[in-house]
């Protein structure tokens, strides 16, 4: 199979990892293998993007994110590399490239779904209400950089405590409000059982402690 990535406009080169990456996500890699030593000098060489498609449970899914390498900050005498990466736009695999010719890393012939990103500034304001609620209750700060009311759904994602799998079926959702109906979902789910958790915390501290407590009256 002859692969020209110049004609073929659906092919990108891809670097699967256990993780899920969103658009707009800026990700710092330190890279290490030599395919992806390669992949990386030839992406950053002709200013190309290449995919990450999540790994979980050790099967590549079909839905990744294309990121943009803006920075290669250190190279190592050894040719391993520390890059900044930004993402770009979500993909879904149609076919795999396990062998590219030539080559000592895979790819893959990708489409690019229709994605509205479309801002929902209330429902986004209401719902960072509740992420500061979560983040009060764990103790943490995030400084995300913008007006809460403009952010978007893909920067608030990593930070409201999601597990890997739902982060990436967060991935597979191509609407802005479907989810930010997720988010919104997640969090009246987890902050009940984190305000549960802080409220067993402070139990577990006062035992040992000499407690002022006034005694119930029976005569009442």
């Amino acid at each position: 199979m002859i692969i020209d990535d110049n004609a073929m406009t659906n092919f990108v080169r891809i670097f699967p990892l256990g993780i899920v990456v969103f658009p707009g996500e800026s990700l710092n890699l330190h890279i290490f293998e030599e395919q992806y030593k390669q992949l990386v000098h030839e992406c950053y060489t002709e200013g190309k993007p290449f995919g990450i498609p999540t790994v979980l449970n050790n099967e590549m899914l079909e839905m990744g994110t294309l990121v943009n390498i803006t920075e290669v900050t250190k190279v190592y005498e050894d040719g391993r590399m520390d890059i900044k990466t930004r993402g770009e736009s979500v993909f879904r695999i149609l076919e795999v490239v396990q062998r590219v010719p030539d080559k000592l890393y895979s790819g893959a012939i990708v489409n690019h779904p229709d994605n509205d990103i479309t801002q929902n500034k209330y429902r986004m304001a209401k719902i960072m209400e509740s992420v500061h609620h979560l983040h009060n209750l764990l103790h943490v700060s995030k400084d995300f950089n913008k007006p809460d009311k403009e952010l978007l759904s893909y920067d608030i994602a990593h930070h409201t405590g999601l597990s890997l799998e739902e982060e990436y079926e967060f991935l597979q959702l191509l609407s802005e409000d479907q989810r930010l109906e997720y988010i919104k979902r997640h969090l009246a789910k987890v902050i009940p059982i984190v305000g549960g958790m802080e409220n067993l915390k402070t139990r577990i501290q006062l035992n040992g402690h000499f407690k002022e407590l006034k005694g119930f009256n029976l005569d009442l």
